[in-house]
């Protein structure tokens, strides 16, 4: 492989790109074939690539990640600083300039990616392994001397993702060939037949069988296999470690339901899910389905938020959600659309992109600023008023601009910067819509454009200005969408939540309306869940709403609801950078009967960090 070629130009890649013989139902749409033109995520993908990623590597110097790889590479001196796993930030930011440049070139962009590349390049060993951390700070320890925390294979697999995306984006392949060498020591030294051993945090087998994809070497694939086959046999077991959090107690093959670190579980079952297609496991799969049910059913937040724990950012027991301790970290919903991504692909299953819905527009995207350069790391349901922030993550301190565990900000920008990868899929009969933004899809030669204001409005438009003739459009329903309907033709009809499904013969000009009622609704949380018990929770359209103090003069923390009291959505576009709110009627003890504002609960804290819930008892 050469070490740079010239920029790609037309369509990229997904970020996950099963190949053909893959066992799944749906084939997503690159990068250039589906993209995002204007509305909600158009506005944040250009706070993103503005602000965020520009600012990303500044951060990335400030706090010492890219300084470790110098020293590493021997043309700097000095102490590494920072976590073990400081190198995976570079490798993340890495990969969000990569997807920012395959949707926006920008010669800035290839300008940075190559200065950092190069600088990861140099740090790597003459037998391909690489971590600065572990190269400098423990070389007197060796490599791979403490797997549950060293997170060497993690550090790799973030790698191995950034140098996909920048083969896929941008044509460069010097990234590429450090991954490839990385990847081939890591085929050389574990296995069934070699080191039997894994990671305390998986990402690696998502990684490796995106390599498999992209390069077509099957030893890359077998690897992935194998990381999630020897997981859930009590290997951290021998490091003195519970194997619990480390999602080593019950193979993934037999598990029932998700458990541990949040991120470490939802990263392991997207890796085995791409196992699953790759090699046809429909046993696996299966599984998988299981954990996914049991995860939606028990143990996720209203927001799509993983992860009740504070204590080793855990998944709690099944119904263990409570409010104002919620963890449901920003990388956490990540890694949950990323593992729901390729649900749907396999399945073609809509409940997966309705939790896909839920999670981007809840739980990830509360996870970052209005501006684009300020997050939470942990996203609690409620913040009770004069709360202590007793921590550096604590969300009490309103958004910060980095952390000393960096994961969140640069996960959230390469997740933004690749977001039109998740819109649409295709397939021999047709194209399937998952997710609304105003934005172009081409699929063969179906061609076509999406109109609408979602998510604060349900018309959703469908302009075909190409078409082969006969083919199918798929549009989701969302589950919560009772009483949608579709016009085509000039012909309306109701349609049921899951794929309104129209086959026809398509001429250019032909319009598709969707209609999806963006009524009120409050929701009831199951009686199992202690925290909430008498409590409801506000949601119109995809969107969950919350109660915010800057809204009321009485406390927000004394605020109930009368559930049989009308309600009103305004937009307004002069707040919070456009929203709707919701209007109704409640009261506390002190103040009686008052109204109550419920903004969207991805936009709290943007007016400073002070009282908030989404759950509100009743009267």
């Amino acid at each position: 492989m050469t070490a740079t070629s010239s920029p790609t130009t037309g369509t990229t890649r997904a970020p996950a790109a099963p190949t053909p013989a893959a066992a799944v139902r749906l084939r997503p749409l690159g990068l250039g074939e589906a993209r995002i033109t204007g509305g909600f995520w158009a506005d944040r993908q250009r706070a993103n690539g503005d602000a965020a990623i520009r600012v990303g590597r500044r951060r990335l110097d400030e706090a010492g990640n890219l300084e470790n790889l110098r020293i590493a590479a021997g043309v700097s001196t000095g102490e590494v600083v920072g976590p073990i796993f400081a190198d995976s930030d570079v490798y993340k930011w890495l990969e969000a300039v990569a997807w920012e440049y395959g949707r926006n070139p920008a010669d800035e962009l290839l300008a940075m990616q190559r200065e950092v590349t190069a600088v990861v390049a140099a740090a790597q060993a003459d037998d391909g392994y690489l971590n600065s951390v572990v190269q400098v700070r423990h070389s007197d320890k060796g490599r791979y001397f403490d797997l549950p925390w060293s997170h060497e294979h993690y550090c790799a697999g973030h790698l191995i993702q950034a140098a996909v995306a920048q083969v896929r984006c941008t044509g460069d392949t010097a990234l590429l060939d450090v991954a490839v060498k990385l990847a081939d020591h890591l085929a050389a030294t574990f296995g069934e037949d070699r080191r039997h051993d894994v990671d305390g945090h998986p990402v690696i087998e998502t990684a490796l069988v995106e390599l498999y994809r992209e390069t077509g070497e099957a030893r890359y694939l077998e690897l992935a296999r194998y990381f999630v086959e020897a997981r859930g046999h009590g290997l951290m077991a021998g490091y003195g470690q519970e194997p619990t959090y480390f999602s080593d107690r019950v193979p993934v093959r037999t598990a029932t339901t998700v458990e541990g670190h949040a991120v470490r579980a939802v990263y392991l079952a997207a890796g085995a899910a791409d196992v699953a297609a790759e090699l046809g496991d429909a046993e696996l799969l299966d599984a998988l389905r299981t954990q996914f049910d049991h995860m939606l059913a028990t143990k996720s937040y209203v927001t799509g938020g993983l992860g009740a724990r504070w204590d080793r950012e855990s998944f709690g027991d099944p119904y263990e959600l409570p409010t104002d301790r919620a963890y449901a970290e920003t990388c956490a919903a990540i890694g949950g659309v990323q593992w729901a991504w390729r649900m749907l692909l396999a399945t073609g299953d809509a409940r997966y992109a309705d939790a896909i819905e839920r999670m981007l527009f809840n739980g990830f995207i509360a996870g970052i600023s209005l501006s684009g350069a300020e997050y939470f790391y942990v996203n609690p349901l409620q913040l009770r008023a004069d709360a202590h922030a007793d921590g550096d993550r604590s969300p009490a301190h309103g958004r910060r601009g980095w952390f000393d565990c960096a994961c969140c900000p640069p996960n959230v920008m390469r997740t933004l910067a690749s977001l039109d990868g998740y819109l649409a899929t295709g397939d021999a009969d047709g194209v399937q819509l998952h997710q609304y933004a105003p934005g172009t899809v081409t699929s063969g030669d179906v061609e076509l454009t999406v109109e609408t204001e979602y998510p604060w409005d349900g018309l959703v438009r469908v302009r075909v200005i190409a078409s082969p003739g006969r083919f199918a459009l798929s549009l989701r329903v969302p589950a919560w969408a009772t009483g949608a309907s579709v016009t085509a033709g000039g012909e309306t009809q109701h349609v049921d939540p899951g794929y309104a499904r129209l086959e026809r013969d398509w001429s250019a000009g032909d319009i598709v309306e969707l209609h999806l009622p963006m009524d009120v609704r409050t929701t009831a949380a199951h009686p199992r869940v202690d925290a909430v018990r008498g409590c409801v929770a506000v949601e119109r359209g995809p969107l969950v709403h919350a109660a915010e103090q800057a809204d009321h003069a009485a406390p927000v923390d004394d605020l109930q609801i009368d559930t049989s009291a009308a309600t009103a959505a305004e937009h307004r576009p002069d707040l919070l950078g456009g929203v709707t709110v919701v209007t109704t009627r409640g009261r506390t003890e002190a103040a009686g009967e008052l109204d109550l504002t419920l903004v969207p609960y991805y936009a709290w804290a943007n007016r400073g960090a002070a009282a908030m819930r989404v759950w509100i008892p009743t009267i």
